[in-house]
């Protein structure tokens, strides 16, 4: 594995209808990042309790190459086309997993998750 790459994306949302369509959007976009991304070790998507119309998105790849070929995917590049109209704003965050004590292996499990092996994460 590479040095891996994160990013947390938070999208609020316009409006119900907007999260809908978004939502729509988003489970089609997961089966291309399911079946075409070796590179991608995470993607998640989060509806937070009590806010209906935020999503969050945690993203992790094996590295920064990684998260490029995702960026330049046909399915990604037709979600960031598509979902233009939908949020009102987007927040990104990029994490640094080296701060702190980061966990020797980690695994995240969610229906919307893709799915993969244990990733090990080691400090640089």
């Amino acid at each position: 594995m590479g040095d891996g790459f994160a990013l947390v994306v938070r999208f609020a949302l316009r409006d119900q209808a907007a999260a809908t369509a978004f939502d729509a959007l988003c489970a089609e976009t997961l089966e291309g990042i399911t079946r075409r991304e070796p590179g991608t070790l995470a993607y998640v998507t989060h509806n937070p309790v009590g806010e209906p119309l935020v999503r969050v998105f945690y993203e992790l790849y094996e590295d920064r190459a990684a998260f490029e070929a995702h960026e330049a995917q046909p399915h990604t590049q037709r979600f960031l086309a598509e979902r233009e109209p939908y949020p009102a704003g987007v927040d990104v965050t990029f994490p640094d997993a080296r701060v702190g004590e980061p966990a020797r292996w980690a695994q995240v499990r969610t229906a919307s998750a893709v799915p993969r092996s244990p990733v090990p994460i080691s400090p640089a």
